[in-house]
């Protein structure tokens, strides 16, 4: 049997649980982690409706499409890059990052294959790409866990569910500060081009609210695993004694 307050505790930690579930799978399937915003004049340019066709057709290279987001207002993601362009009204076109793209290393100078890989920045794309997969199938993980404990009507395994959302929420954390600091890194060695502002993104943020919530849904599972092993400890020494 469940004591009330435990049985809350879990219940607010679900609700939490799958709050931030939602948030993250919004976040990763959203191509606003960050924007850019370009003057007027550069949808007009002569040589925009090249840079479009470069950017959707073209091969994938990561000065090319950079210099055309930082041109045509480009919005990045985790698994999207999209541009603004008059045809004949404002629309955004959008290119996904397929699979092979996500694990193409990175280079000191973006474009110039002669310059070696930068390492750091390489490493850091492919964990903001991993680290947000690897928290969702945590949290599905713990789901199970959680439901196998409901037919065995036991909190035992609940102590599992609140370590794999912990885990999570760093993971979500992580997701989000490997992605600022590849943007930072990448903004070193590509300037922007003057009058050209970068601003973080909503789905950024999405992704940045889901990692407390998962640490709070971990902290009740955890604390009502150890409170009722506690409290069932002193019953079966009380009705020994």
């Amino acid at each position: 049997m469940v004591d009330n307050r435990y049985a809350t505790a879990l219940v607010i930690g679900s609700v939490l649980s799958l709050l931030a579930t939602v948030y993250l799978s919004i976040a990763v399937g959203t191509q606003h982690w960050y924007q850019y915003r370009s003057p007027p004049g550069n949808h007009e340019a002569s040589n925009a409706s090249e840079l479009r066709e470069d950017f959707i057709n073209g091969e994938f290279d990561e000065k090319t499409y950079s210099d055309t987001l930082f041109r045509l207002n480009g919005t990045l993601g985790l698994w999207w890059r999209c541009v603004q362009v008059p045809d004949p009204k404002m629309v955004t076109q959008c290119v996904s990052f397929t699979l092979p793209q996500q694990f193409v290393p990175k280079y000191k100078e973006p474009g110039n294959h002669n310059t070696g890989e930068d390492l750091l920045r390489t490493y850091l794309w492919r964990c903001q790409f991993l680290l947000p997969l690897v928290s969702l199938a945590l949290v599905f993980l713990s789901g199970l866990i959680g439901v196998c404990a409901c037919l065995c009507r036991s909190i035992t395994p609940t102590l599992g569910v609140g370590v794999l959302h912990l885990l999570a929420g760093l993971c979500s954390l992580g997701t989000v500060c490997c992605f600022l600091a590849g943007m930072d890194l990448l903004h070193r060695v590509s300037v922007l081009p003057d009058s050209v502002d970068g601003s973080l993104g909503w789905s950024l943020y999405l992704a940045l609210i889901s990692s407390p919530l998962q640490m709070m849904a971990a902290a009740l599972f955890l604390w009502a695993a150890r409170s009722h092993r506690q409290n069932y400890t002193r019953m079966t020494a009380y009705r020994v004694a």
